[in-house]
């Protein structure tokens, strides 16, 4: 019997276009004789079900430290189930390691003590199988916990090998692209993809112990808002309409404020029809709470709050090492303005400067702006420039320029700013937050200036009669919230690109 892998990374296809079997990839083609042997015995390679009792990690934790080595516990059966990721033949007898949902525990055979049934399944057996186990637990000499084979059944009979270094796959484009292989064959990967599952429960947690209602907003939209971005768009064909994928829950969770439920989250997907890259995804995963009654300042201390009690469930401790460095989310987080960051890392002010003092200062600092923006666009231009690289540790930037926030309350001390922060960790923004715009003929005039720039700015927000139908009904005073949680996930499992924490992400179709 031999240890059978694919000795290439390469998932091997199943059969060239136009070819038959005989042109099939051989180790496949191998894998297919030996299922035609187990159907040529009457063993069915496709079971319905099997019963099992036992996982790999719970034996492991219940007997390792209670057996010796050479000691056995023959009077209980265990019955596991997984996959086959090695097989060390030793003339009559074999060990084998098996992998279920909880971990991997090695497993023992004579093949005097299998049926002839079990014998032939043994003997067909190929790197990568699903099988089903029944017999003891005992140590062996050596002192590892081993299950002792008494009964071997065949549940899937595999076709396509496993990558060859089942320690995990180098070729990152197979990694996102055949994902079921990646989860195969490397446990650090489950495990964060384990880590993402508890984060986004630890966030649901948190919130409802706060009072706060989930809801769901629509996916496809008459008309897209609540932030600057360019959409996805479809046809309804009975509707004879044009509709967009969201790219914000926004506008639906505020008209809920406005109907009487005070505090409301959604967790949900947002689609962008944007580039891709370490920190982007067209298709990403977004928090977003609104709360009735209080505004950005409050709204800080809550999500500095959550991120990190989510640093301490995930981790164990607010300080945790990305990338090799630390950071502490420890609150307080330092509070920032744009213009203070521009000063202190830039070491000039913008305050006084004209449109073209500004735009002369972006291109002097290596912006690719082509003409001048609006001076609130170019005013954050030159903050991304000068501040944002060194923004490593928790930072909330607040008080951003009027113009760039067309859904934000203007700021109460100085009306060419607005309530707004975006909270930075590790060079990432990771979140945005306002005091909600609440003033309808201002949020009329805003959205009428954002119409007017959509000719020569398509990410622009359309013009949305039904949300300030809701907003004229009167919406109190609210703090509003977004955590983008897809890079909160890179941060507290240590991964640089956003494709490592998303299971499926997005690839050109072959």
């Amino acid at each position: 019997m031999e240890n059978t892998t694919s000795g290439n990374e390469q998932p091997t296809g199943q059969v060239e276009a136009g070819a038959g079997t005989e042109r099939e990839n051989p180790l496949r083609a191998e894998k297919r004789r030996k299922l035609q042997e187990l159907r040529k015995a009457g063993l069915d390679p496709f079971p319905h079900n099997f019963e099992r009792n036992a996982l790999a990690a719970n034996l492991v934790r219940e007997f390792d430290s209670a057996l010796g080595a050479g000691e056995a516990r023959e009077n209980s059966r265990y019955r596991i189930a997984g996959r086959l990721m090695t097989k060390r033949p030793m003339g009559k007898a074999a060990f084998f390691n098996i992998q279920d949902g909880s971990g991997t525990i090695q497993c023992y055979v004579r093949k005097e003590e299998l049926s002839p049934e079990d014998n032939t399944a043994f003997e067909l057996l190929d790197i990568g199988d699903i099988v089903g186990i029944e017999g003891f637990v005992f140590k062996t000499k050596k002192g590892e916990l081993s299950l002792h084979c008494q009964e071997f059944k065949m549940l899937c009979k595999t076709l396509e090998p496993l990558p060859e270094k089942y320690h995990g796959l180098s070729d990152v484009e197979i990694k996102y692209r055949h994902r079921h292989l990646d989860l195969i064959t490397d446990p650090e990967s489950r495990e964060v993809f384990r880590k993402r599952s508890k984060i986004i429960a630890e966030i649901r947690n948190w919130l409802n112990a706060r009072g706060f209602l989930e809801v769901e907003t629509p996916t496809l939209q008459p008309i897209y808002g609540g932030a600057a971005a360019y959409p996805f768009s479809t046809h309804h064909r009975a509707l004879d309409m044009k509709l967009y994928m969201k790219i914000s829950p926004e506008l639906y969770l505020k008209r809920l404020i406005v109907g009487g439920f005070e505090k409301v989250y959604e967790i949900g997907k947002n689609f962008r029809n944007e580039g891709i890259d370490r920190t982007h995804n067209p298709e990403f995963t977004m928090l977003e709470w609104y709360e009735a009654y209080t505004d950005y300042k409050y709204q800080m201390k809550q999500f500095e709050e959550l991120v990190s009690h989510l640093a301490v469930a995930v981790t164990g401790s607010m300080k945790i090492v990305y990338d090799g460095r630390e950071i502490d989310f420890s609150p307080p987080w330092r509070r920032l303005t744009v213009h203070d960051g521009i000063k202190e890392y830039g070491g000039f002010e913008v305050d006084g400067m004209t449109e073209e003092m500004l735009f002369k200062k972006c291109r002097e600092l290596g912006s690719d702006m082509e003409k001048p923006g609006s001076k609130g666009e170019m005013i954050m231009e030159l903050f991304e420039l000068v501040a944002e690289p060194h923004l490593w540790q928790p930072t909330f930037v607040m008080d951003h320029p009027v113009e760039i926030s067309p859904l934000t309350k203007r700021h109460r001390e100085n009306p060419d700013l607005v309530e707004r922060f975006e909270p930075f960790a590790a060079f990432m923004e990771i979140g945005n937050s306002y005091s909600e715009l609440n003033d309808p003929e201002e949020q009329y005039e805003r959205l009428k200036e954002q119409e007017a720039k959509r000719v020569v700015d398509e990410e622009a927000q359309p013009m949305d009669e039904d949300f300030l139908h809701a907003i004229d009904t009167g919406m109190p005073p609210t703090g509003g919230v977004g955590l983008g949680v897809d890079r909160i996930v890179t941060i507290l499992t240590d991964r640089q690109s956003i494709r490592d924490i998303i299971l499926f992400p997005t690839m050109k179709f072959k």
